[in-house]
């Protein structure tokens, strides 16, 4: 059966996912969605020039809604990056006005095609725009998923990393909560050299309140160095969709619907063909409980009064 997937946004994110799909061969057939057609009608051609060159063939559609219906992963990367740049505060939130009206749309478009696969949520504020997509969708909470703190553990991993000279990918451990301001390292999680960095962080002189802010912070800095993000989002996003295309059951911190707290919001799960398999827990210091509480708290509070706002228009 040919392997199918979607990306809805052709944005500087939306785009190089795309082209790291077809880089990568890891789909039969590309559905790609824009409501710039100029642009999307070009980036499909530009595409297809590449085909000759390409690892594989890959069969291209653009925006066609109803060929979604039997893709095996959609990956929403809508946004409007104008709005976060000169952005002082930093705050992934001010794109909620216009992302979350067109998520709303888009959701319905995904519904009225018959879609039943797994929705990956790029879109920012993410642990809200996944919420909604999953409230006007009405697809399980397990079949949609937000990137949420995937590429926030990563900015940990290479911050620490580059403290302990080492590959990021050998240093363990997650972000939490928010996929913005409120989001934090749990360093209890956090191991290095084989060992828990709490347990060498003396020898070290590890500076935990520098490093959580460097992954913090690490989106806007490469923001005001260009005014947009695409490398490390896109990457985060096709290693989630490749996950669930090959079913391969990884353990990733996404942002996912949690039981205990009401919310989306990111924490590690087990992740596969039908989304998220199985929910973890974590074993958090008291601490770091209650920044997760908190954190969970605020994106509670945003989805509700966005839903109230959407259901109002």
């Amino acid at each position: 059966m040919a392997r199918k997937i979607g990306v809805i946004g052709m944005g500087n994110v939306g785009s190089t996912v795309a082209h790291d799909i077809i880089a990568k061969g890891l789909t039969d057939e590309l559905v790609l969605i824009d409501i710039n057609e100029a642009k999307v009608n070009a980036d499909a051609l530009d595409f297809a020039d590449a085909m000759a060159n390409a690892v594989s063939h890959v069969n291209l559609t653009v925006n066609d809604y109803s060929a979604l219906k039997d893709a095996d992963v959609v990956i929403s990367a809508i946004g409007n990056i104008k709005l976060l740049q000169g952005n002082t505060s930093n705050d992934r939130f001010v794109e909620l006005p216009f992302t979350s009206e067109q998520a709303a749309m888009v959701a319905l478009n995904i519904k009225e095609s018959g879609f039943n696969g797994v929705l990956i949520a790029i879109t920012n504020p993410c642990d809200v725009i996944t919420s909604i997509y999953q409230t006007m969708t009405g697809l399980p909470t397990n079949q949609v998923i937000g990137t949420g703190t995937l590429l926030d553990s990563a900015r940990m991993k290479r911050a620490v990393g580059k403290v302990f000279e080492i590959d990021p990918r050998s240093v363990g451990g997650y972000n939490l909560g928010e996929h913005g301001n409120s989001q934090f390292t749990a360093w209890s999680t956090v191991s290095v050299l084989g060992k828990p960095i709490t347990e060498i962080a003396k020898e070290r002189a590890v500076d935990f309140d520098q490093l959580d802010e460097i992954a913090r912070a690490g989106g806007f800095t490469v923001l005001h160095g260009k005014n947009y993000t695409n490398y490390g989002i896109a990457t985060a996003a096709v290693r989630l969709a490749d996950v669930v295309m090959s079913d391969a059951r990884a353990e990733l911190p996404v942002s996912n619907f949690r039981q205990e707290y009401g919310t989306y919001l990111s924490y590690p799960a087990i992740v596969g063909k039908n989304g998220i398999v199985e929910a973890l827990h974590l074993d958090l210091t008291e601490k770091e409980a209650e920044k997760l509480e908190l954190s969970a708290q605020y994106i509670q509070t945003r989805f509700d009064e966005t839903l109230k706002n959407l259901q109002n228009k």
